[in-house]
């Protein structure tokens, strides 16, 4: 059966004005993550990223280190992420940019709120609600593995909050664990999904295997 091989982007630019973008070290990242796919003799017939830059840079900086770069990016936006600040705007009326600079962990703290008021359809005037990210995703992971053949390996570079909710989704699991899933996945953590007819079945999660050296340890980030 076909194995996708789910992704989160590297390290972007959390708490600049720009997040989506990513830092010399979430280069890095991809690029010894595509090192680790190559030593494991994978070949990619069919690679997909949503159309976030981090996103896409990610999945090109893995097939650039492959010796790939001619493979095809499809572009899906079903597998962006959550609209994360109108979220919080939505639930806290402040700046998330901001309100990180000024209490790191107050933010988080109201981050997790925002997103439980989120699940439970308590937040006003938002670009989309939770079941509407759910059905995205779905969407997005059916597509890619489309005409897939049985020993297909098959790339796909999302986010670690459209991760968390796929995986969740796919063991049946609440809203909660969703969340959960999100904020402790890694920068190029990846998931090994199998999928077979109208399911996918999960084989491994967050895995860091290209990170878990003695001089990587740093390496190892969540933003």
């Amino acid at each position: 059966m076909p194995i996708i091989y789910l992704v989160r982007h590297a390290q972007a630019s959390f708490g600049s004005e720009n997040y989506d973008r990513l830092s010399d070290l979430g280069r890095q990242q991809s690029r010894w993550l595509g090192e680790y796919f190559a030593a494991r003799g994978l070949e990619f017939t069919r690679v997909l990223a949503g159309s976030l830059v981090r996103q896409r840079d990610t999945a090109a900086e893995i097939l650039g280190s492959m010796g790939r770069p001619d493979l095809q990016v499809e572009e899906h936006p079903g597998l962006d992420e959550y609209p994360g600040e109108a979220l919080y705007k939505a639930f806290a009326a402040r700046d998330p940019v901001e309100h990180q600079r000024a209490d790191y962990r107050d933010y988080w703290r109201t981050f997790r709120a925002a997103m439980q008021a989120w699940t439970q359809d308590r937040l006003q005037n938002v670009p989309e609600t939770w079941a509407q990210f759910g059905a995205r995703i779905q969407q997005a992971l059916e597509t890619a593995t489309q005409g897939a053949a049985r020993e297909d390996a098959l790339l796909v570079v999302s986010s670690g909050g459209a991760i968390g909710r796929a995986i969740a989704d796919i063991v049946q699991s609440p809203a909660d664990i969703a969340i959960e899933l999100n904020l402790q996945f890694r920068n190029t953590g990846f998931c090994e999904l199998l999928a077979s007819p109208g399911k996918l079945r999960l084989l491994s999660f967050n895995s860091i295997a290209h990170l878990e050296t003695s001089e990587r340890r740093s390496a190892i980030t969540f933003a």
